[in-house]
């Protein structure tokens, strides 16, 4: 017989305070200046998640995986393609399974002068692992980034943003620069484990500034698109627009097997376009912005 957990509202409060304490938002880093006399940061990531996406879950349907094929086939060249155009530079989070199944693709990405981070093995759900299991898993993903690509990465996304109560610990621990799964703010911040400074700096991301909430397609659990791209396209220019009155950071996310349609791409280069006309904006990888944020940020 085993025993079951007391229904949440007979929590005693170090159980509710020991949860919430465990992992928190700190120091504020939004830095005063950007390099180059920018008035804000453009963040865009990139989600190379390709077979991952069907492998992570335990499925193995030829078709899933022919579509997620799309994203590596032809979403992250055209991708690349644009970025080059508008002389941008943005991270690319892939599974280490992504990486060997076509090691010229990291390989390419860093070749350009893009940031390669750490989106987990196999894009599974990182909440369901042990503490040992997930240390494993996160040594080896970043030790095949770095072989593949000759670059250690020193970012880390969760597959599918979801953490354990280790996560963030360890991710700290492993010597990462920074984690880009959370979403206590808009700008970065230093995150704080049970009251005590990590030093490790978040680049949030959000729901809101995911293609695939509004874009994406799926039979089980059945979702269906619910936003045309011009829609998108305006949350992200509104999203940019007002980061540029405030100074601060405008962070994207992406995927190439969701953005790369040529009815879609379009919507990536609108905000490229556009953050140009806007005026001075400092389009920088998620290393760079966690690195500017660490070294000249301060409480907001």
């Amino acid at each position: 017989m085993t025993d079951t957990l007391p229904a949440p509202v007979d929590w005693p409060e170090s159980t509710w305070r020991s949860a919430v304490a465990r992992v928190r938002a700190g120091r504020r880093l939004a830095p005063a200046a950007w390099p180059g006399g920018a008035r804000c940061a453009l963040a865009l990531s990139f989600d190379c998640d390709h077979e991952t996406a069907e492998l992570g879950s335990g499925g193995q349907a030829v078709g899933r995986l022919g579509w997620a094929e799309f994203g590596r086939r032809v979403g992250v060249p055209r991708i690349l393609n644009l970025l080059a155009h508008h002389e941008a530079k943005a991270s690319f989070f892939i599974p280490a399974v992504a990486a060997l199944i076509d090691p010229e693709e990291p390989r390419r990405i860093v070749a350009e002068g893009h940031e390669v981070g750490v989106h987990g093995w196999i894009h599974e759900n990182t909440s369901t692992l042990d503490a040992a299991s997930e240390r494993s898993m996160l040594v080896r993903s970043r030790d095949v980034l770095e072989e593949i690509t000759g670059q250690r990465p020193v970012g880390h996304r969760a597959a599918q943003w979801d953490l354990s109560a280790n996560t963030i610990r360890l991710v700290a621990e492993l010597g990462f620069a920074y984690d880009s799964s959370m979403m206590a703010d808009e700008d970065c911040y230093e995150l704080v484990l049970d009251g005590v400074a990590s030093g490790l700096v978040e680049v949030p991301v959000d729901w809101v500034r995911d293609d695939a909430v509004y874009l994406s397609f799926n039979r089980t659990p059945p979702t269906r698109p619910y936003a045309s791209p011009e829609q998108v396209r305006d949350i992200f220019i509104r999203e940019f627009n007002a980061a540029f009155d405030e100074g601060g950071l405008c962070q994207l996310v992406m995927h190439p097997f969701v953005i790369g349609y040529r009815s879609r791409i379009w919507i990536l280069e609108e905000v490229l376009r556009h953050a140009r006309a806007r005026g001075p904006v400092w389009i920088a990888s998620h290393q760079a912005v966690a690195a500017h944020a660490a070294a000249q940020g301060a409480d907001g």
